[in-house]
């Protein structure tokens, strides 16, 4: 069948009309000749859909598995600080799930809370309309964090102090147990006192002093009724040891704890050389009370007394003076114990190695 020629360009006209109608309903813009009209869209413009929100859902569990009801569960987006108002929070279902409809696209983070358990962070990216749905994220049992507060008792004080005291030895062989250097030192209980009475009392120096006493004595046939030999050493020995012991233990311990007053001598160490010299004496006569105030050193003037009064019953009658001796070996007893505190304030010090140094 043959076409007028016409008809044929016609026919021809129209297809390519059509054809140019249908590509520019695909395509706007061909070969980069057509116009942008209103509502075209520009190269690298972002699509509607971008801009909508994501959605984010999880669960929590702690480690064993088990749900996690109740905790806090805190988003933030890569640009929003954490507890901004930006952050968006939700608390976990009774079956651990929770759910964040409306998350700007992007980055984000979890911070997951509960009690009794440490915090944990998750990290991810939510796409625009898209749910995005994290890994079960397990809680770990938060560290016991018990605060405890070390604070000793007067009487563990005194006794690491104690300790302190029993090391003390001048030139490191003798006992320096009765002189404190902390100037505050704590009361001794009664139990303290006897302990350190009888620390002095079985030192080896203590043993040492009474024999050397006992063989100047025998030397010298001091004490003649005693005879000599080993059982008139013995007899000697035994009364210079007795002497030591019942004159610590009296006056070191029993009075004390009676008196509530401290046996000890508390250096000085400052001053000038007369207010330190008349501190020496003084504590001969004055001492501390487990009240940490001065007072009378009855203590030290009674033990003296009741010492002398006891040497009266093992000396040989012929050296016995009675009241004479009793108050005799007291002022003796005290007269030794003020040189001994100038020898403590001056001297001793510096022969007495490891010392706590003086505040």
């Amino acid at each position: 069948m043959k076409f007028p020629r016409k008809s044929v360009a016609a026919l021809a006209f129209a297809v390519l009309a059509w054809a140019a109608f249908a590509a520019g309903q695909i395509s706007p813009q061909i070969s980069g000749m057509e116009s942008a009209g209103p509502g075209a869209a520009t190269p690298g413009a972002t699509r509607p859909d971008d801009r909508l929100p994501g959605s984010i859902n999880g669960t929590v569990v702690d480690e064993s598995g088990a749900v996690v009801a109740g905790a806090h569960v805190a988003c933030s987006s890569g640009t929003a600080k954490p507890n901004s108002q930006d952050q968006l929070d939700v608390i976990s279902g009774t079956d651990g799930q929770f759910f964040f409809p409306k998350v700007v696209p992007g980055t984000f983070t979890l911070t997951i809370t509960a009690p009794g358990f440490a915090r944990q962070t998750f990290s991810g990216t939510v796409h625009a309309g898209e749910v995005e749905t994290v890994p079960q994220i397990a809680l770990s049992v938060a560290d016991a964090m018990t605060e405890v507060r070390v604070s000793l008792t007067q009487v563990e004080v005194a006794e690491e102090q104690i300790k302190i005291e029993e090391k003390q030895r001048v030139m490191g062989v003798v006992p320096n147990f009765y002189v404190s250097y902390i100037p505050d030192a704590e009361p001794l209980t009664a139990k303290q006192k006897f302990k350190l009475a009888f620390r002095t009392m079985i030192d080896p120096f203590t043993i040492f002093i009474a024999g050397a006493v006992a063989g100047i004595e025998q030397g010298q046939n001091h004490f003649a009724v005693y005879g000599q030999g080993a059982q008139g050493y013995g007899k000697r020995f035994g009364a210079s040891y007795a002497d030591a012991t019942t004159g610590t233990l009296i006056g070191a311990a029993v009075f004390p704890s009676l008196l509530k007053q401290d046996p000890r001598y508390f250096y000085k160490g400052t001053g000038g050389t007369t207010s330190r010299a008349l501190y020496a004496i003084a504590n001969a006569f004055i001492c501390k009370g487990d009240n940490k105030r001065w007072q009378p050193n009855y203590s030290n003037v009674l033990g003296s007394l009741a010492s002398g009064g006891i040497s009266n019953l093992y000396y040989p009658e012929q050296d016995r003076n009675g009241f004479g001796l009793t108050f005799e070996n007291a002022a003796i007893g005290i007269g030794s114990t003020a040189i001994q505190n100038l020898f403590q304030e001056f001297i001793v010090r510096r022969l007495t190695p490891r010392l706590p140094k003086q505040e």
